[in-house]
């Protein structure tokens, strides 16, 4: 399984999401998770991985299924000498098990990432990886299925992290 998390944040929880799919073409999800986490975080400026990583770790412990890579909405690196961002902090929490790519729809100055133009759109979203190739990830995401500059699955998560059903207390 694929796997596109997203998280929405409130006040003192945050609204994790996560959609299961197969192929990378897929319309729609096999299968939609949503969790409330609290308490989180609060936010911390250049420390946003604090907030969002223990979220993300919490609704992946919901899914029995073998994951084969996992889409965030972030940088998985902030600048060229490698400094962690939110895909590599996730990757190095799963023990390198499960490659992450990660999609943002700004350019962060400085993140290696690949831009990736999608249906008529001229704006890109930027593309990075750990734990598979980044040519190979941008291509993915590329061909993901949607005519318009973000992915159905993308935005299906976004959504689904809106409502929930859920509630996930960290101890």
């Amino acid at each position: 399984m694929i796997v596109c998390l997203d998280v929405q944040y409130a006040s003192d929880s945050a609204n994790a999401a996560a959609v299961l799919f197969v192929s990378w073409t897929d319309s729609s999800g096999a299968r939609v998770l949503t969790l409330t986490v609290a308490p989180i975080q609060p936010y911390e400026s250049g420390a946003f991985y604090k907030r969002e990583l223990p979220c993300l770790l919490a609704i992946l412990e919901l899914i029995p299924e073998p994951i084969s890579l996992i889409v965030i909405d972030g940088y998985v690196y902030l600048d060229h000498q490698l400094q962690p961002g939110l895909g590599a902090r996730l990757y190095a929490a799963l023990e390198g098990r499960v490659p992450v790519v990660g999609v943002a729809k700004t350019e962060f100055s400085g993140a290696p990432s690949a831009a990736v133009l999608r249906g008529q759109s001229k704006r890109p979203l930027f593309v990075s990886s750990i734990g598979t190739d980044l040519s190979v990830a941008a291509a993915d995401i590329a061909r993901m299925h949607g005519v318009h500059r973000i992915p159905t699955l993308l935005k299906a998560v976004d959504a689904a992290a809106r409502d929930l059903n859920l509630t996930y207390a960290l101890k």
